[in-house]
Parts: C-alpha cells; structure tokens; sequence
C-alpha cells in the first residue's frame, strides 16, 4: 500500500453500524405487522423452498414482494426516513460510529455498502457525513408505486464489491488505485472483506483505531 494513495473506507450496516437489523423491522414498519405476515404466508412455497436452500437472496425477494408490492414510493421514502431517525436515536454502535468519524477527520471517503434497503441508509448516512451509499434498490413503476421487486440483485455477497466498484468508478477511482478498508460482521461481508487492504472484522467492540 502507498501512503499518498486516496484511503476508502466501506461499512456494512446491519450488525457492525447498527446493533440489531433494520431490515425486517422496516418491512413490519411500511406494511404492518399482521399484513406483513399475512403477506409472507400466500408465498409460503417460495419462501420455505428459499429458506430449506439457505438462500438470504430469495428469501429477500419474497420478504419484499410481500412488505412493499403495491406501496406508493413517496410513502415508503417518508416512513425510511422516520425508520432513519429511530435507527439514529437508538440503533448505532457508539465504538463503529467512533471508527467512521475517524476515517472522515483523516480525511477518507466512507460509504456504506449494504444489504440493507437504500431508502433508509441515506438518511443514515446523511446524519454521519457519509459520502456514499450501496444499498439494496426498490423498483417502481411509472406511477410511482413500487412493483414488490429489487432494482438490480439484492446487495450483498460478490454483489457489495461490483456496487463498491460501480461507485468508486463513479468517483473517478479504482479499487486499485486506492487503500480500501472494509468493515463487516457477517457471511454476506466475506467477499467485501477479501478485497481489502485493511479488513476489519466487526465481532466485537472496536478498539480505538491504528496509524492509517
């Protein structure tokens, strides 16, 4: 690694920004508890075949076509941001909250990259000066409702590295141009992780951080 080289700093979300996840609740949140399961209940099929395959990218699918088939867009954006500010209030991880906040006084570029949905990270990531955000992307139609499907495959996995590189493209940077740490906690993170300088394994509290 070169010292001049621009530092990036990548985070997952749930369980190494936040303590708990986001996503479920969030889905409780925009469709109701009992409509949600309800929901979840007519795709039982997909959703026991998803889960007998250990497959979080189809039980993802089915978890969305069941919280937000049908939603207005302008509905759910004002309900992730009531979501953002409960997460906010009460979610974060004081210690990784820490490390973030020292990566943008050095000086780095942080972006969160999550499977997480998008509506609600940014505001997040507004609230802590975050310069980025890779998110998990709701399609919606041309009446402006959302169609219960993904814009584009659920983030994570392989997926975080193509969207981190998709943004970091978008910069004018390249992975190979740049000191990458990754933050993550998680089987979802491996492949973030893997291609980072300095990976840091979120399994317990952070210590205060080391020279950049």
């Amino acid at each position: 690694m070169s010292a001049d080289r621009p530092v990036v700093a990548a985070f997952d979300f749930d369980g190494t920004i936040t303590r708990h996840d986001t996503v479920v609740p969030f889905m409780r949140r925009v469709a109701g508890p009992a409509p949600f399961a309800l929901g979840l209940l007519r795709r039982l099929p997909r959703l026991l075949t998803a889960i007998a395959r250990r497959d979080r990218n189809a039980m993802r699918a089915v978890g969305t076509a069941a919280a937000f088939t049908g939603r207005d867009a302008a509905e759910v954006e004002a309900l992730a941001r009531e979501h953002a500010a409960a997460i906010i209030r009460d979610g974060l991880r004081a210690d990784v909250v820490a490390r973030v906040r020292w990566h943008l006084a050095a000086g780095h570029r942080v972006v969160i990259v999550s499977a997480s949905y998008e509506q609600y990270l940014r505001p997040v990531a507004d609230h802590l000066g975050i310069d980025g955000v890779c998110g998990t992307r709701l399609e919606r139609d041309g009446a402006g409702r959302l169609t219960g499907r993904l814009l584009g495959p659920n983030c994570r996995g392989p997926e975080k590295v193509v969207r981190l590189d998709t943004w970091l493209a978008a910069h004018g940077l390249g992975r190979d141009a740049v000191t990458l740490w990754a933050y993550g906690d998680s089987a979802g993170d491996r492949d973030l992780l893997a291609v980072a300088d300095r990976p840091v394994w979120v399994t317990g509290p952070l210590a205060a951080p080391p020279s950049a």
